[in-house]
C-alpha cells in the first residue's frame, strides 16, 4: 500500500475497484479491525441479508458496477430494512396546540420512561387532530428538566412541551440505534393506537416488529 506506486482507480469502475481492494485484502491478510463487507450481484443472496435485520443490519448499499469513484457526491442508493412498531409519545416539539414531531418513549424493566426517539414532521391533518389527544405534564412527568437536541449531532435545544405519557402510537421505523438504544433516525408515524395501553407497548430495546413495511 504504497501512494506514490499504487496506481489510481478512481476513474476505473466500481467492479475492478472491487476487485482491486479484495486482492489487497487477500495479498495483505488484513486482521480484525479491518472488513471488507460482503458483495453480491445475486437478487437472492441479497435478500436473503436483509433477513439479518434481527441482528441489527440496517440494510444495503445499491453501487453502480461501471460507475467510476466520484467523491463528495452521492452516487450510491440506500435500501434500509424497517418495521412498524408501537411507542408512547412523551412530549412535542414547537407547541401543544401546533406540533410540529412527535418525541417518544418506551418504559424499561424498571418502570422507568426512556427516551427512544423523535418522529418525522407530522402531516398537517395529524398535527391539527393530535392536540385534542394529549394533556399537558405535571411536575412528575420523568423527563421534567431534561433538554433534546434539534437535530442529530446539532448543539441547538429542541423547544418541547411534556405530556402525560398515555398516548400510544404506531410508527414506522428502521433498524439502526444509537449507542443509547434509541433510534438514530426520524421515525414516521403510522397511526393513533387508542386501543393500546402504555403496558401494551414493547420494553425499551426491544426491536420486535409488528409487521415488516
Amino acid at each position: 500500500m504504497n501512494k506514490a506506486t499504487d496506481p489510481d482507480l478512481t476513474a476505473q469502475p466500481y467492479t475492478a475497484r472491487r476487485a482491486a481492494l479484495e486482492q489487497l485484502f487477500t495479498d495483505h491478510a488484513l486482521p480484525p479491525p479491518w472488513t471488507l463487507c460482503p458483495s453480491t450481484t445475486d437478487p437472492a443472496t441479497a435478500a436473503e441479508w436483509l433477513e439479518w435485520s434481527a441482528v441489527g443490519m440496517e440494510g444495503l448499499v445499491l453501487k453502480n458496477l461501471r460507475g467510476t469513484y466520484r467523491p463528495a457526491a452521492r452516487a450510491w442508493r440506500k435500501y434500509r430494512v424497517a418495521h412498524t412498531t408501537d411507542a408512547i409519545i412523551g412530549a412535542v416539539s414547537r407547541s401543544l396546540t401546533d406540533p410540529a414531531t412527535v418525541l417518544l418513549g418506551r418504559y424499561d424493566p424498571t418502570g422507568r420512561l426512556r427516551y427512544t426517539g423523535r418522529s418525522t414532521v407530522l402531516p398537517r391533518p395529524l398535527a391539527t387532530t393530535l392536540p385534542a389527544q394529549l394533556s399537558p405534564a405535571g411536575e412528575e412527568h420523568p423527563w421534567k428538566g431534561r433538554t433534546f437536541s434539534a437535530a442529530w449531532g446539532a448543539k441547538t435545544v429542541l423547544t418541547v412541551v411534556l405530556v402525560v405519557p398515555e398516548l400510544v402510537v404506531e410508527v414506522r421505523a428502521d433498524v439502526s440505534r444509537d449507542s443509547a438504544g434509541r433510534w438514530r433516525h426520524p421515525v414516521k408515524l403510522v397511526r393513533l393506537r387508542d386501543d393500546l395501553a402504555p403496558a401494551d407497548v414493547p420494553l425499551f430495546g426491544d426491536d420486535t416488529p409488528t409487521s415488516l413495511a
